[in-house]
């Protein structure tokens, strides 16, 4: 039946548009019958516009993100990002990749969920498939069989809460351009804004400090009244805040399973403030078709290898600097370093993952 990719997120579609323009017919399926707005930071750095680029997107219309500024109570610093990058949702991000992907000629099949694996069949609805190549690209979601190992989570797991604020006028002259940073105990909070002037507040919250607030609006309510940010969450949308559980950050795929190709954040899940999520998505949704364009299902064991190194360094030096922001004695530091000319541009370089 070909190769199959499971998910229609950025790394899937990034992989079966590669294979699509090399005259490969993959099949992408999508769990959901409509694109969603996924819990994520909408962020694509400079070099995740370029690799959006080589894959022939390039027409995003994102909110332009020039700037970099980070808060950790009263401490504030604000450096220039390296190069331009930009804001988007991924509501709009990934319906403009799956129709690429659909576009260059891959089958996409929405409304069918992968159930699980075993034995080199795949359990899709009520159905069993065999594929030329299995690319995992369900994200944070685990497929049965094939699942993270669940104490890559730690003992203090990590918990994704995202909430939406504006548009407003509020915080067009509080963000403008930038991309922001709120450091506070056992967690933080990115804030960007997207195409249509609302706000993505993304945060990564351990879960015994969820638990000391009482749950997730106790938390939000503690958050409001830190400097800076209250005045931002004043925004809010009404509506319950998205959350993801037990997200595994830190953690990256090392062992290759017999033409499994693990995509996104089942190759490695990188904390959430180094922005380069999407980035290492795409990254390696590429790096995967090429692989098996090169050595078929035999190209996953090299794939998976080669992916892990390439993580290394980004995953490792944004886990260091993901630790201190989340202490209260370190987290004003750190903002005061980044705050040197310099070292803002030296760290967001350290926690990119290249493209070519």
């Amino acid at each position: 039946m070909g190769p199959l990719i499971v998910g229609g997120g950025p790394a899937g579609s990034a992989a079966a548009i590669r294979l699509a323009r090399w005259g490969i017919r993959p099949l992408l399926i999508e769990r959901t019958r409509e694109p969603g707005d996924a819990l994520c930071g909408g962020f694509l750095s400079w070099r995740t516009l370029d690799g959006l680029a080589r894959l022939g997107i390039g027409e995003l219309d994102g909110a332009p993100v020039r700037r970099l500024r980070l808060f950790a109570g009263e401490t504030v610093a604000e450096r220039p990002l390296p190069a331009p990058a930009m804001g988007i949702s991924r509501l709009r991000l990934d319906r403009l990749m799956i129709e690429a992907a659909a576009r260059a000629g891959a089958r996409v099949e929405r409304g069918a969920a992968a159930r699980g694996w075993a034995e080199g069949f795949i359990r899709v609805d009520a159905d069993e498939w065999a594929p030329d190549g299995l690319f995992l690209a369900t994200g944070k979601h685990e497929l049965r069989g094939l699942a993270r190992p669940r104490e890559a989570a730690g003992s203090d797991p990590a918990i994704g809460l995202r909430v939406r604020l504006g548009p407003h006028p509020t915080l067009d002259r509080l963000i403008g351009d930038a991309i922001e940073l709120h450091l506070f105990d056992r967690g933080y909070a990115g804030l960007v804004r997207h195409e249509d002037g609302s706000a993505n507040l993304c945060m990564a919250v351990r879960k015994s400090r969820l638990d000391e607030a009482g749950g997730p609006e106790a938390l939000l309510g503690a958050l409001a009244r830190l400097p800076h940010l209250g005045e931002r969450m004043a925004c809010r949308r009404r509506g319950t805040p998205d959350a993801v559980a037990h997200v595994p950050y830190g953690w990256r795929a090392r062992a290759a399973m017999p033409g499994i190709f693990r995509l996104g954040d089942q190759a490695g899940v990188i904390p959430s403030l180094a922005g380069e999520g999407m980035g290492i998505a795409i990254a390696s949704g590429v790096r995967a078709a090429d692989l098996w364009l090169g050595h078929g299902v035999h190209g996953a064991t090299h794939y998976q290898a080669a992916m892990g190194r390439a993580l290394g360094r980004p995953i490792g030096v944004a886990s260091l600097i993901g630790s201190a922001a989340q202490m209260p004695l370190l987290a004003p530091w750190l903002v005061r370093l980044a705050g040197i000319p310099g070292a803002a541009d030296l760290i967001a370089r350290a926690t990119r993952v290249r493209h070519d």
